[in-house]
């Protein structure tokens, strides 16, 4: 997919559509940079710096894979329900590194305490306050097991934080988000408001992820910001619901990651009354802001998912339970063989009925019905009485598919996104440490 660079610069750009990019909006509290440490070898940003002068609440969900990186290591022993600010490296994902790498990672959190603590002394109202390792989070994306470059990083931070800029314009969210890129050809952002009782609350996000993507929370990085004033607690419970429908609901490749993980971070600026029950009314806006939000991001990494050339929606209906629509949209969304026909635009959808049937699911075969975007291929274990397979064969040329299977014995639904397998997917990843 190719950058939509007249889109970056047009202002009036507000609604997300795919080859946009919205107009995020800054979040008091809260500051930005991105440099280069010079890890690529070219000098393309690769550091980025998220800072919260008066700290942030905030809620994470990880990667659930056993294989983990010092970074989520990192994060998950921290007990803090209050973080300064949040780091994030691309190219290398310090995983299975040893202790080399953790160490490493200890030695950066120790240079960015006391940097950013200098910058804290240097307030003009003459704030004086020491940030502790504790206070930090990091992330890390790139490639596993090469010897994690900690120096080149540490020796980055002052110029890192020198570089915070309080005022995010759309150039300042477009340049984080570039520096945590791997594979992905574009960045990823989207932007939402809502309002909590009589305040207008600015939700802001980021995200990385063209490979290596699968549920389970998960496959990939986002950051997502907020002015709101929600307890730490609460933007975890929040975050951990969104992700159901979101981010764990895609997949480009089957291949959950060991670095991945969502984080939601609320600087508490907009001064909104005190949320004290996670049922609170007064969060119905800001969950339905953030599910779109998120929902948005994560359409956004398959539609970047490597060597993709065509975004599909799967949509299972009338199963008996949410886990059983999911496991049968997944099986067919990760399916090696149905990824090929969509790529080659063969309309084969008893590439489908074979997913179906290796879900494992109990479903019952004469009461499926089959249909590719509005055309019912397969009902009553045959082929449709009036399917027209040279109708179907222009529709697959489209870049957006449908596919809806309806399995007829239940109420339960769930919807699945992923992308088609390339020719491109094998020659990117054959040639990923090159």
């Amino acid at each position: 997919m190719t950058l939509n660079l007249k889109n970056l610069l047009n202002p009036k750009v507000k609604m997300s559509k795919m080859g946009e990019f919205q107009e995020l909006q800054p979040i008091d509290g809260l500051e930005i940079s991105a440099v280069s440490a010079d890890l690529y070898g070219d000098g393309r940003d690769d550091l980025a710096l998220f800072y919260f002068k008066d700290g942030a609440n905030f809620g994470a969900v990880y990667t659930t894979s056993k294989v983990t990186s010092a970074s989520i290591n990192w994060n998950v022993k921290l007990k803090r329900h209050f973080v300064k600010a949040l780091m994030i490296n691309t190219k290398n994902a310090n995983t299975f590194t040893g202790t080399k790498g953790a160490q490493g990672l200890k030695e950066i959190a120790q240079t960015l305490s006391r940097t950013l603590t200098i910058k804290s002394s240097q307030n003009p109202k003459g704030v004086n306050e020491v940030i502790k390792i504790t206070d930090l989070l990091f992330a890390s994306t790139g490639v596993i097991g090469e010897e994690f470059p900690y120096l080149k990083i540490k020796n980055t931070i002052p110029e890192l934080v020198k570089k915070l800029k309080t005022e995010q314009n759309k150039f300042v969210w477009f340049k984080a988000a570039s520096a945590i890129m791997t594979t992905d050809t574009r960045p990823k952002v989207a932007y939402e408001e809502c309002k909590m009782g009589n305040k207008v609350i600015k939700i802001s996000g980021i995200a990385k992820g063209s490979g290596m993507i699968a549920p389970n929370m998960a496959t990939m990085l986002a950051f997502i910001f907020t002015d709101a004033n929600i307890p730490s607690v609460f933007l975890k419970a929040i975050l951990k619901k969104v992700t159901v429908t979101t981010f764990n609901s895609i997949t480009v490749d089957s291949d959950t990651s060991t670095n991945d993980m969502v984080g939601l971070f609320a600087t508490g600026k907009a001064k909104n009354s005190k949320i004290y029950n996670v049922l609170d009314p007064k969060l119905k806006d800001f969950e339905t802001a953030l599910h779109k939000l998120c929902l948005n991001l994560a359409k956004q990494i398959v539609v970047d998912g490597e060597g993709a050339k065509k975004f599909i929606t799967i949509s299972v209906i009338g199963a008996r339970s949410g886990n059983m629509a999911k496991n049968v949209g997944f099986s067919i969304a990760n399916s090696p063989l149905f990824k090929t026909a969509i790529a080659g635009e063969d309309p084969n959808w008893g590439r489908i009925a074979m997913a179906i049937g290796k879900s494992k699911e109990n479903i019952i075969q004469n009461k499926l019905q089959i249909k590719i975007g509005d055309y019912l291929v397969a009902e009553n274990g045959k082929v449709a009485k009036d399917y027209d397979e040279s109708n179907l064969k222009e529709y697959m040329k489209w870049e957006s598919i449908n596919i809806e299977v309806n399995l007829n014995i239940g109420n339960a639904t769930h919807t699945v996104y992923t992308c088609d397998f390339t020719h491109d997917y094998i020659d990117i990843n054959t040639d990923y440490r090159n």
